[in-house]
């Protein structure tokens, strides 16, 4: 009899661990574009630690899935935390010193975005190590009630602290990196498989290209980046779509603040929900319905720019969202060799989120030249693209029967030590 995920207790140390180390990410997504306004007062300067960011986030995620397919998992966590640690008590030093300038915190950014990138990778890579086969879909229904409740709780909390003085939030994260290495620490069980793990070695682009074939050869894994990448591109431009319209239309920062609040809270509510969801449909019928739905109702978001009443229908999309995506990357665990998760990984976070990251740039433009309801109306089409790509194609249908029995054999193999 399979062991309740709340018994688990590596799991339990990850996601709480995780849970402190995420809350104090959000402080500072919103403590440093503050930071860098009360230094220099423009919006421009605190632009560029976004971009930069971002950036450092695209160009590092394809090595470093190789990286964590080739190294110690554990090690390459306790790694990122503590030069996240180190990173965010230094800049927090400076704040205190009145030494901190805008090279400095551009250059937190990145760091910040390559060691979240390293740590992210591995933790998503080391599950299937440390949850049964069978609870994978709802150990990453956790992880996504995880990544919204803090979410949800952090910028609020952040913009507190940094009210109290500048330097708090970033001394706040960098504690919550000390509670994430603490976590990490105290797991017992290897965080990686040392079945195959010595195939395929070579150059970086060999184990690269390896990755890559794996998931466009394989027909569920290519419809997912394919039907995927629309989506989010539609739910980051609507949502950016809706703050612009709102500006534009003279409605304070508070409302704003409230339509996105909304969103957040519908993510949370759906991570919650969704082992309702995985038990009563099929990954498919998940696939195709967050699809099709998403199209209806940013489409209806399109009608109501006027107000943030335009936020309810992205927060209802984004309420199954999390059913979806646990369904979906718990079928990508246990279908992935343990060599080659951090390598998918990858590769699926890139091709999915690279259209997502110029979304903000392309719906300002389509805002600025026509109106934030067309720009909706054009995101609500893309998505409609892949609703009939998840209708028409075979890629979700693909999925095959006991995902359990075709891995029993992999879970019967030893595991290295850490």
């Amino acid at each position: 009899m399979t062991t309740s995920l709340w018994r688990n207790r590596e799991f339990n140390l990850l996601w709480t661990g995780q849970a402190l180390s995420e809350l104090g990410d959000a402080m500072a997504l919103l403590a440093m574009p503050l930071l860098v306004l009360a230094l220099t007062g423009s919006p421009v300067a605190a632009g560029l630690v976004g971009t930069a960011a971002g950036g450092a986030r695209l160009l590092c995620r394809l090595p470093i899935g190789v990286l964590v397919d080739r190294v110690n998992r554990r090690h390459a966590m306790i790694v990122a935390d503590v030069i996240r640690l180190a990173a965010f008590a230094g800049v927090g030093a400076a704040i205190l010193t009145d030494r901190v300038t805008l090279p400095i915190i551009v250059a937190l950014a990145v760091v910040d975005a390559i060691c979240g990138s390293l740590f992210g990778t591995a933790e998503h890579a080391a599950l299937r190590s440390i949850v049964p086969v069978a609870q994978l879909p709802l150990a990453m229904a956790r992880n996504e009630a995880r990544s919204y409740g803090t979410a949800l709780a952090g910028p609020p909390l952040g913009g507190f602290l940094f009210g109290l003085a500048h330097f708090v939030p970033f001394l706040g994260n960098a504690i919550s990196y000390l509670a994430s290495l603490i976590g990490v620490l105290l797991i017992r069980k290897p965080l990686q498989s040392q079945v195959g793990r010595e195939e395929g070695e070579g150059g970086y682009a060999a184990a690269i290209g390896e990755g890559i074939r794996f998931v466009f050869t394989n027909p569920f894994l290519r419809a997912v980046v394919i039907i995927s990448a629309p989506l989010n591109f539609a739910l980051i431009g609507v949502t950016f779509a809706i703050v612009v319209t709102l500006q534009r239309n003279g409605t304070s920062p508070a409302v704003i603040g409230i339509a996105e609040t909304l969103v957040a809270a519908g993510g949370l509510l759906g991570a919650f929900a969704a082992p309702f969801f995985q038990r009563r449909l099929s990954l498919a019928v998940l696939g195709r319905l967050i699809c099709w739905a998403a199209t209806l109702l940013l489409g209806v978001s399109a009608l109501l720019t006027s107000s943030i009443v335009a936020a309810v229908p992205v927060a209802l999309v984004v309420f199954l969202g999390p059913a979806c995506n646990a369904a979906l990357f718990g079928h990508q665990a246990a279908i992935t060799p343990d060599r080659l998760q951090g390598r998918v990984l990858s590769v699926m976070f890139l091709v999915s989120n690279s259209a997502a990251a110029l979304a903000p740039v392309l719906v300002g433009v389509m805002v600025s030249a026509w109106s934030g309801s067309a720009a909706i109306a054009v995101c609500a089409g893309a998505v409609g693209i892949s609703a009939l790509i998840a209708t028409v194609g075979s890629g979700l249908r693909s999925v095959s029967a006991p995902v359990e029995d075709a891995v029993a054999e992999e879970q019967q193999q030893p595991v290295t030590s850490s």
